[in-house]
């Protein structure tokens, strides 16, 4: 019987049309992205990377003109950091140290692995940058040689079909509990398209045909509590969005000093402002922090650039 799976653990047969039902509607229609018609672990790598806390409607654009630059790993690792955190801030991709990790990451697969990835998740958590949740995905997307991926789509999806508690030991349990044996890629692509499509915050069951109302707690009661999950603060004028105009800048004009870096940031940049000197100095310092930006005194200026 299942033992994590709290609503199925009186009807051990049901696992198997479960996982039935949801590959059938998976295959059958689902949402067309260009990552999904590859397996190319490189290219897997560049859109989990680029999809983190990002709208998958701006990733796609960002994705194919990444491809199209460096359609390689060999071709990626071989250019200069720099030009890929100004793709990454030109795209508004936010978190720029995602294209400094990527960049290293893509070093270390040809330098020490002669441009062949890990096939497994362990192995791609060597990787700079690759976290237990990308290297699995990666895994199954790539290799088809991974564990369960839960991401907030699947705890979502758990939680309210089958009652997994919410608790993240418990949906890692359930996950790999639900999903059939060598079979990572088209599960996790279909629970993943389950919890974006018909599951979301507000779901869309009978809109969607929800392969799984048959069984579901949720669609039962009615009760479609889920998962407390943070919302991802507004980009606009975020501090992000400001780091990423810093890379911007500084890609396309080079070495500045603040004063004049700032007004380039923010239009509004005065140097004695809540916006001014000191509010700068800190978003260069985080950069340079994070190994994206040198700073120097020239003639009494703090001045920042780009590190090569």
């Amino acid at each position: 019987m299942p033992d994590h799976l709290p609503r199925l653990a009186d009807d051990a047969s049901a696992v198997a049309d479960v996982r039935e039902a949801l590959v059938d509607w998976y295959e059958t229609d689902h949402r067309s992205f260009p990552w999904r018609e590859t397996t190319d672990p490189y290219a897997v790598l560049v859109s989990e990377v680029m999809s983190q806390q990002t709208q998958l409607s701006r990733v796609v654009d960002a994705y194919e003109a990444f491809l199209d630059r460096w359609p390689t790993v060999e071709e990626l690792a071989a250019d200069d950091r720099a030009a890929v955190v100004a793709f990454w801030s030109d795209h508004s991709l936010g978190y720029n140290n995602r294209a400094k990790y990527l960049h290293e990451a893509a070093g270390q697969v040809v330098d020490d692995h002669d441009g062949e990835f890990p096939r497994d998740p362990d192995g791609l958590q060597e990787l700079m940058g690759v976290g237990p949740y990308t290297a699995n995905a990666v895994a199954s997307f790539a290799f088809d040689n991974g564990d369960a991926v839960v991401d907030t789509n699947v705890k979502r999806v758990l939680h309210r079909a089958f009652d997994v508690p919410d608790d993240d030991d418990a949906f890692e349990r359930a996950a790999n509990e639900l999903m059939p044996a060598g079979e990572s890629r088209v599960w996790n692509n279909a629970i993943m398209e389950l919890g974006g499509v018909a599951c979301e915050s507000t779901p869309r069951c009978d809109e969607e045909g929800c392969p799984w109302r048959r069984w579901c707690g949720a669609y039962e009661t009615g009760d479609f509590t889920a998962p407390d999950v943070p919302e991802q603060p507004s980009f606009e004028g975020s501090r992000r969005q400001m780091r990423g105009r810093v890379v911007g800048v500084l890609g396309e004009h080079g070495p500045l000093a603040l004063d004049t870096l700032g007004p380039r940031v923010r239009v509004d940049y005065t140097p004695d402002g809540d916006h001014g000197r000191e509010w700068l100095r800190g978003l260069v310092s985080d950069l340079a922090d994070d190994g994206l930006v040198d700073l120097e005194r020239r003639d009494g200026e703090l001045v920042a650039r780009l590190r090569q």
